[in-house]
């Protein structure tokens, strides 16, 4: 298989769906893929206001056409719904290319939690743009009901992993603060709903690693928790493993692959019960999901850190792409 796989969202930015991917293409060779990315880095592009170090390509047609048949890929995945990814569809459209997409993020929810738009026109265009595809790759259960109630079709499942030799238990190392750690990992922005995590009263320290839009502002307005920036790595793994609760206040996410790192470094979970965390967390016993997040992550404490991290072993990225690779063949076998 010649993969070519167009994606928006790419190195620098620091996200869910940049890690699946380069997840993807470090599995690849193992399962006789040869795979390209089509990604902002052949383009020019901007900064978006109020987004950070996320930058919108300004993706030329002609020269996705031109890439298109120059690599002559046998499948093409498209995993973005921006410019780059409406120039790839439109161009496999001309060309006759069957194509697969995946859906990443809930952006009608973004959205509205920025601008007054209806959350049901974008999820008409988002609707219109997943159509044409052979299928459309969903990373949980209660995401496929969730779209499939929005009108969405040919929904395959792709879940995600870990890379449990780097997020582990670690026996040394730590924070100086008061105890209990409680943490957050992710974009700081408006959508990620940290405030609600920050407003808790909770004993000990809490701690944010990330950057984003939201920063400034939580941190002059929260004095009192730890804000480490953005880190990965043994940095990033440190971390995990110093803490004592991983608490995750998104009520937006479709997956959060943060919560796989969690786990597999040992540490128990406190979310709303949404999507993500219920697919997740639910039924493991390795985290305490409630409307009350100050109750679930207080409850937390009491949850034994070697069976988060046995739950956390299950999750493979050899196993997602097993998924990822097979789900884009079939659906695209003629």
């Amino acid at each position: 298989m010649r993969l070519l796989v167009a994606t928006d969202a790419w190195r620098p930015q620091i996200n869910g769906v940049v890690r699946s991917l380069e997840a993807m293409a470090a599995q690849a060779p193992a399962f006789g893929v040869e795979m390209s990315i089509l990604s902002p880095e052949e383009f020019r592009s901007f900064p978006m206001p109020t987004y950070g170090e996320i930058r919108l390509s300004l993706a030329r047609p002609g020269h996705v056409a031109k890439r298109l048949r120059d690599l002559a890929p046998t499948h093409v995945h498209i995993a973005t719904e921006g410019p780059i990814g409406l120039a790839t569809r439109q161009a496999c459209r001309r060309q006759g290319r069957a194509f697969t997409t995946s859906y990443h993020t809930r952006f009608p929810e973004y959205l509205s939690a920025r601008l007054p738009v209806p959350e049901r026109l974008t999820y008409r265009a988002l609707r219109r743009f997943h159509s044409a595809a052979r299928a459309t790759l969903v990373s949980t259960p209660s995401l496929e009901r969730e779209l499939q109630g929005h009108g969405f079709g040919n929904l395959l499942r792709w879940t995600r992993g870990v890379d449990i030799s780097l997020f582990r238990p670690r026996g040394v190392g730590g924070f100086d603060d008061p105890k209990p750690i409680f943490l957050y990992v992710g974009r700081v922005s408006v959508e990620k709903n940290i405030e609600a995590f920050l407003s808790l009263d909770l004993p000990g320290t809490k701690v944010v690693v990330g950057d984003g839009p939201a920063r400034g502002d939580l941190q002059s307005r929260y004095p009192q928790a730890r804000f480490l920036g953005a880190l990965a790595g043994e940095d990033l793994a440190e971390v995990y493993a110093a803490a004592d609760v991983f608490v995750f206040p998104s009520l937006t996410d479709t997956f959060g692959i943060v919560l796989l790192e969690a786990l597999a470094s040992g540490l128990p979970v406190a979310a709303y019960p949404v999507t993500g965390p219920l697919d997740v967390v639910e039924g493991s016993g390795c985290g305490v999901l409630a409307w009350d997040l100050r109750q679930a992550a207080l409850g937390a404490l009491q949850i034994p850190r070697d069976r988060c991290r046995r739950y956390g072993e299950t999750f493979t990225w050899r196993e997602s792409a097993r998924q990822f690779f097979g789900h884009i063949e079939s659906a695209q076998a003629d």
